[in-house]
């Protein structure tokens, strides 16, 4: 934003350093300091990287594999040491977040922020409008219940469904899982959001860095906790 912009913020009394209201006039280390607008934490720290990924088929979402696959850290710049924020299967594709920003990646992926996954599920066979309801009101898995926030059938054709899914936790294979309940087995899923991030013309195995405002929407969505 501009100054302007920023000094009306600090003037209504919306930032923080520290925990403190901040005033006109105040200095903050960015190395240590907490800023916080609405209560929503600002990346300031000058060392913080977050990328967006697009993984491929068969990639590892770990920081190293003892079999010596291919990893997600090996798409990326390796001059700043950044982590897997959650994961994806060998056998998923989609976007995926690597950063070393700590609050970031436990708010991502902890549940109770709510900071939901979009999938796109392409699956055997034609279930039903009153199968694929099941899968937002519940089904039991062998760890436990397991649910979707939302379900949809984008299309269906030749025997095979595209199924759009929207998840709030990320459980091991739990998307294929639920779809091997319900009779359907997942031929291919891509996960195609991220709480608000989306980006259609990141190509496989492409990355970038994401922008200050699209972390910010990152903390913004994370602080609607359940």
């Amino acid at each position: 934003m501009s100054r302007r912009a920023a000094e009306e913020l600090i003037r209504e009394g919306r930032v923080t350093v520290d925990g403190r209201v901040a005033v006109l006039g105040d200095r903050v280390d960015p190395t240590v300091g907490r800023v916080e607008i609405d209560g929503i934490p600002m990346p300031v720290a000058p060392d913080l990287v977050t990328y967006l990924i697009n993984k491929p088929l068969g990639v590892i979402s770990t920081s190293d594999d003892p079999q010596g696959r291919e990893t997600v850290l090996q798409l990326v710049p390796a001059d700043v040491r950044v982590w897997p924020v959650g994961r994806l299967d060998a056998d998923s594709e989609g976007l995926l977040l690597l950063s070393n920003d700590g609050e970031l990646t436990h708010r991502v992926t902890h549940p109770s922020f709510g900071v939901t996954k979009k999938y796109v599920a392409l699956v055997e066979g034609l279930p039903s409008q009153s199968e694929v309801a099941r899968l937002v009101a519940g089904l039991e898995l062998d760890d436990g219940p397991a649910a979707a926030h939302r379900a949809r059938v984008v299309d269906s054709s030749r025997g095979r469904t595209l199924i759009e899914v929207e998840m709030g936790e990320g459980r091991n294979r739990e998307v294929r899982r639920m779809f091997d309940v319900l009779g359907y087995p997942v031929s291919r899923l891509v996960r195609v959001a991220i709480g608000p991030l989306m980006d259609r013309s990141l190509a496989p195995g492409a990355w970038r860095q994401l922008a200050v405002a699209e972390v910010r929407s990152l903390y913004e969505a994370a602080g609607r906790q359940d």
